[in-house]
């Protein structure tokens, strides 16, 4: 370890990122990429003139991309801020809105980051428990003074949490930002958009990764009350004013413009979850209830751990945590129909071979 690095730096304990092997042809079920490219419009804008303007900066205002996102969501482009990938969005909101005396809360189990950054920033970390099934209470909020971030649905249990529960929140304390992370809201579930129009103190975040098909491009945004985007876009010009390349901003706009595509791969997402939650319930595993592009499943005949092993060994990466509470389960993103019945057929083999 560096004698050079910071007391934050030295706190951080990184985000183990889901392997991205180059060495060896796996089905790819580890990470909640989209099994389905891009849309044809993507391709379409992607073309070799807007590549030869690389050597200009891309737009810092990130105004076509903005106008796409507020279009679809309709709402001005004073209440959006586009970013590279959602987590630069959710760490520039980390850093507008928490901060000496005012620290951040989340659950245990939930998206690994929260935590990451709050150490990287100095920031007081209030944890919070989920119930003994995986849900959240959001009494166990209520009095928490400072922001609160939520994943919802969860990762990685894929679970929701209820508009309702949400509106309770946000109506206790209008002093106390609520940042809602909605990376996989779009399987399933509503946006909870429709409430930054009704909250001031509401902040969505979500990602163009899973449901338009642009993991690679990174694009992520964020939808709120004008002041909460001025406050995260004051932390952006700070820190990275070009934030989304000329590609991807192009990108995003053209997928964010084609809503037939998005509805057609989501669709086929959800009925790919449904069919996989079926076939593993029937060989005896849990699945936990989901509502994103993933689920959560355990086997008592499988430790989540040696199944991770044994699939990878055939060939299928699945997402292990080896971590209190969750050790026997895996994460399985949900990918093409092909690709989740050869996961079920190894499965269905190696149980098999467990118990002949």
């Amino acid at each position: 370890m560096s004698q050079f690095l910071s007391p934050e730096a030295l706190c951080c304990a990184p985000y183990t990122p889901g392997e991205q092997p180059r060495d060896q042809q796996y089905i790819k079920l580890n990470t909640n990429e989209s099994p389905y490219p891009p849309s044809p419009k993507v391709l379409e804008v992607l073309s070799r003139g807007e590549a030869e303007r690389l050597n200009l900066y891309s737009d810092p205002t990130c105004k076509v991309l903005d106008e796409a996102i507020a279009g679809w969501y309709g709402v001005r482009t004073e209440n959006v801020v586009s970013g590279n990938g959602s987590d630069e969005i959710l760490a520039f909101a980390l850093r507008a809105f928490c901060g000496r005396g005012k620290g951040v809360a989340y659950a245990d189990i939930t998206y690994g980051c929260y935590k990451t950054w709050a150490a990287l920033f100095g920031l007081e970390s209030t944890v919070i428990p989920l119930r003994e099934d995986f849900t959240i209470d959001v009494d166990d909020y209520m009095d928490f003074p400072g922001t609160i971030v939520i994943a919802n649905p969860n990762a990685p249990t894929g679970m929701l949490l209820p508009a309702s529960d949400i509106r309770r929140l946000l109506e206790k304390d209008p002093d106390r930002v609520v940042i809602i992370d909605e990376a996989y809201i779009h399987f399933g579930a509503e946006s909870l958009v429709p409430l930054t129009k009704e909250y001031e103190n509401l902040l969505i975040v979500q990602t163009m990764s899973k449901n338009r098909n642009l993991a690679g491009a990174r694009v992520g945004y964020a939808i709120g009350s004008a002041a909460l985007i001025a406050g995260v876009n004051r932390v952006k010009y700070s820190f990275n004013p070009y934030n989304v390349n000329r590609l991807s901003m192009a990108a995003g706009a053209a997928a964010m413009e084609d809503g037939d595509y998005f509805r057609l791969c989501c669709g086929r997402i959800e009925e790919t979850r449904g069919w996989t939650t079926r076939a593993l319930e029937n060989l005896g595993f849990t699945v936990l209830p989901s509502y994103a592009n993933f689920i959560f499943a355990k086997s008592e005949r499988l430790p989540g751990g040696e199944l991770y092993r044994k699939l990878k060994e055939r060939g299928i990466l699945v997402r292990w945590f080896d971590a209190h509470r969750i050790r026997p389960f895996v994460r399985i993103t949900i990918g093409s129909r092909e690709q989740m019945e050869a996961l079920v057929k190894t499965i269905t083999e190696l149980l098999q071979e467990v118990c002949p």
